[in-house]
């Protein structure tokens, strides 16, 4: 029922059909516009009865025709159907026009409500792909679901790495919230998996795919089971957390970084910082382990002259010890790195609109004669990512588009224009040929096949 504009005859007419037959109704508060039919209902009354009992089942004849004409003149609703009153902001800003196959609006499910064989069964539309020697990876063409997911900024994205589970899709928010998805399938939201009192600046699938880490301005980590929706764990630091890293070898130990100079290993399991990684800087933008998990780099925000020996720092994982801080010398920052799934190289997005390439073994160097461009970064943290056989590297862009890469010859090979504001991550599925999820600056998910 619509509560958005009652006037005074609307008020009434809500409040007269909540009225039980034979109550009676004074004819002074009928509207002054309502209908003639009932005041010329007709009616007999029985021989014998008095009058006051005539005047009694004359009220009862006008309430019943009083609920019959409300029945006519108002539309039916169906029991439970009544939607929430959406402020006139809210509604202008969600769900832009698109041109594509399905476009889903998503509510958020009541406390305790979700599918209940989350982690148990194989959705339909992977299990198909499930034992298939993996091929060349194919590029998307065509959006197939548009989901307004969030009322703030996504800043990520990520399939879930289980292949059975792959079609499972977590997202993290500015607006405080973290959300798994049936991304490779409806499209409709499973779980709400954290209780941040701030904004969500980054999230990830713990390896095994039963647990979700994310990291929020409110200076926590939580480990969340996405089955059952309770909290496993929640780390509290002394810095907002912006990036969030599990070590390859170890599934319980990750890396936490944000708004300090350190660094922080975590165990989940006893709670405690186990490590520290100190550096002479203000905050951590990415985290990316390396081969093997015994060295990684950290992306920080430091741009002045003489801070080009701190903008990504090699660090020995067990000993804390820097091995390498002289492997980019350009004033750019780099908001986010990856690693590439088969080689030994990594890269850098950084904030003069190209990508750029290192070695991934010590010492670490960058590639002059390679970079990616084409795109733009603009200040937002834009995210890149490899596909799994390593021949493409994709992107986002500050202008809502998607960049395809072939990593070899740092060609352009496709652009998609896949949203109206800012496109911050893009990530490939894991199984399922030429799917892709992509994320923006207003909320929304777009799957891509």
């Amino acid at each position: 029922m619509d509560v958005k504009a009652v006037s005074h005859g609307d008020a009434f007419c809500s409040a007269s059909a909540l009225q039980p037959r034979g109550t009676e109704i004074p004819h002074r508060d009928l509207p002054p516009d309502w209908p003639q039919e009932i005041s010329s209902t007709p009616w007999a009354a029985p021989v014998g009865l008095k009058s006051s009992t005539q005047g009694l089942q004359s009220s009862a004849l006008l309430s019943r025709g009083l609920g019959d004409a409300i029945a006519r003149k108002r539309p039916q609703v169906a029991v439970g159907a009544v939607k929430p009153y959406v402020p006139k902001r809210q509604r202008m800003g969600q769900m832009p026009e698109h041109d594509t196959e399905t476009a889903l609006q998503t509510e958020i499910p009541a406390a305790g409500a979700t599918d209940s064989k989350l982690l148990t069964e194989v959705s339909d539309s992977v299990r198909p792909y499930l034992g298939r020697k993996t091929g060349r990876t194919e590029l998307p063409r065509h959006a197939r679901l548009h989901i307004q997911a969030h009322q703030g900024p996504v800043n990520n994205v990520q399939w879930c790495p289980v292949p059975q589970f792959s079609h499972l899709l977590l997202s993290a928010s500015m607006d405080k919230t973290v959300k798994v998805w049936d991304g490779a399938g409806s499209g409709r939201l499973l779980r709400r998996c954290s209780s941040h009192t701030e904004a969500v600046r980054d999230a990830c699938w713990a390896p095994g795919g039963r647990h979700v880490l994310s990291g929020s301005f409110d200076s926590t980590a939580q480990l969340t089971d996405v089955e059952t929706g309770q909290q496993v764990a929640n780390l509290r630091s002394q810095f907002k957390v912006t990036c969030l890293a599990f070590h390859p070898r170890d599934p319980n130990v990750f890396l936490c970084g944000g708004f300090s100079p350190e660094v922080k290993a975590w165990d989940v399991r006893s709670c405690k910082v186990v490590r520290g990684y100190q550096a002479g800087v203000q905050q951590t933008l990415d985290i990316q382990f390396l081969a093997g998990g015994q060295d990684f780099v950290t992306s920080t925000d430091s741009v002045s002259r003489d801070s080009a020996d701190r903008t990504l720092i090699a660090w020995d994982f067990q000993t804390t010890a820097k091995v390498s801080n002289q492997i980019y010398h350009e004033r750019y920052t780099c908001p986010s790195l990856a690693l590439h799934p088969q080689e030994d190289f990594f890269v850098a997005q950084t904030n003069g609109n190209y990508i750029a390439l290192f070695s991934a073994q010590r010492p670490y160097r960058m590639n002059k004669r390679k970079r990616y461009e084409g795109h733009k970064v603009e200040g937002y943290a834009v995210g890149c990512e490899f596909s799994s056989d390593g021949l493409f590297l994709v992107t986002g862009s500050s202008s809502g588009t998607v960049h395809f890469y072939n990593y070899q010859s740092s060609r352009l090979i496709k652009t998609l224009s896949a949203h109206k504001q800012a496109c911050v991550c893009v990530t490939f599925h894991p199984v399922m040929p030429a799917v892709a999820a992509t994320c923006d600056w207003s909320g929304e998910i777009n799957i891509w096949h």
